[in-house]
């Protein structure tokens, strides 16, 4: 008997989750029992994405070792970040103002969930300026930013010492073989780890499945219609022009992702497939210095999917709030997205919190966002798979 691909198995896993958290809704025993294997799940994957990108920068940048190239490399990378991701907020603003998905749904039939959980990590969003975003790269010590898991310093730290190790020549040897070895084990690790896939993603929609339920989704369902459509209008349209640009074939890297894809859809996280993603993306002929520097990068800067749904979801809350929004306050929440979205990855929902963060700029009620917050997530499984594609074109 043929064995299953790991995509088809994590399919399955999700399918799976989303009828015992159907079948179980509103029962708290789901949570108690799977939401520790999600958990799990996550962690292990969470324990060797630092390792990953450090070793395979210091190779990677070593291996250029010259830091013109680099300064080069990482300003193109920027640039074309920034394009991106406006281009992005444009077509979620764009989409919103067309299909008006916030107007006519009546408020008494949503479900408000709690978001003050959110509302703490909110204040530091709020506090943080383009400049403290590019002050925080540099980190005052290493290990705070290890333990932190501040990918932007990780990075930066990674590349100084990558152009050390290849600046001294013969010495440094023995450094870059250790590296070497560390990065060829880990990725020997997270191909032991997605293994686990399958039952991590089972319990992660499970739980949600069976907190949420699927009749939660009914009123807003044209929220989540309109966001999946402009994703994927986004990816096909958008991406497609870049990668024709390019000339990369777009749908043979959405083939050669499939499995990320589904992993990075099912747990709503990016960080579960960065790793396998830089491995494929050197398989499939990317350099190794561009493909460590990029992707972790892109983390920070690059969320495709993120930018294109906060300017969806503003809109949409204004809408629901029959707020009409004008062209200049638009544009005003345009600019505030481009720095509210950038260098706060990693932590869950992030997306939402920069919601938080921005809403209350132009004049939207903040509270609105406690509608959304229920189907968060299911948005939150498309947003990523975007940023997965978009980080592996670029």
């Amino acid at each position: 008997m043929k064995r299953i691909g790991l995509a088809w198995q994590i399919f399955i896993g999700l399918m799976a989750g989303i009828i015992v958290g159907a079948i179980f809704y509103g029962n708290p025993a789901v949570q108690t029992y799977l939401q520790p294997i999600g958990d799990i799940f996550l962690r292990l994957i969470k324990m060797i994405v630092i390792p990953i990108v450090i070793s395979s920068l210091v190779v990677g940048v070593a291996g250029v070792g010259d830091i013109k190239k680099l300064g080069k490399l990482g300003g193109k990378t920027i640039i074309y970040f920034e394009i991106i991701t406006t281009i992005a907020i444009i077509v979620g603003l764009l989409a919103a103002n067309i299909f008006q998905p916030g107007a006519g749904v009546n408020m008494k039939t949503l479900e408000k969930t709690d978001i003050q959980s959110y509302v703490d990590t909110t204040n530091e969003v709020q506090s943080h300026s383009m400049m403290d975003t590019f002050v925080n790269i540099v980190p005052k010590n290493i290990f705070e930013a290890l333990t932190n898991g501040n990918m932007l310093a990780i990075i930066f730290f990674s590349v100084i010492f990558g152009l050390g190790i290849a600046a001294i020549g013969e010495k440094g040897k023995p450094v870059l073989q250790f590296f070497q070895g560390t990065a060829e084990a880990m990725f020997y690790v997270t191909n032991q780890i997605m293994k686990f896939a399958p039952f991590g993603v089972f319990a992660l929609i499970g739980v949600t499945v069976s907190k949420f339920g699927v009749q939660s989704l009914i009123p807003l369902s044209k929220l989540v219609i309109l966001v999946y459509a402009t994703m994927i209008f986004f990816v096909f349209v958008v991406l497609g022009i870049v990668a024709k640009f390019v000339g990369v074939n777009l749908m043979h890297l959405i083939k050669i992702l499939k499995d990320e894809l589904v992993l990075a859809y099912s747990t709503a996280s990016s960080e579960t497939v960065l790793p396998k993603v830089m491995e494929k993306m050197e398989k499939l002929g990317c350099p190794k210095a561009i493909t460590s520097f990029v992707i972790p990068t892109g983390y920070s800067f690059n969320l495709d999917g993120s930018t294109l749904y906060q300017a969806l979801a503003a809109i949409f809350i204004a809408q629901l709030y029959g707020i009409d929004l004008s062209l200049s306050e638009q544009i005003s929440l345009v600019l505030v997205l481009m720095v509210t979205s950038k260098g706060i990855a990693g932590v869950p929902g992030v997306s939402f919190v920069v919601l938080l963060a921005t809403l209350g700029t132009v004049g939207i009620p903040v509270e609105g966002l406690a509608f959304i917050a229920g189907i968060d997530r299911i948005l939150d499984m498309a947003r990523t798979a975007v940023n997965v594609v978009g980080n592996a074109l670029a």
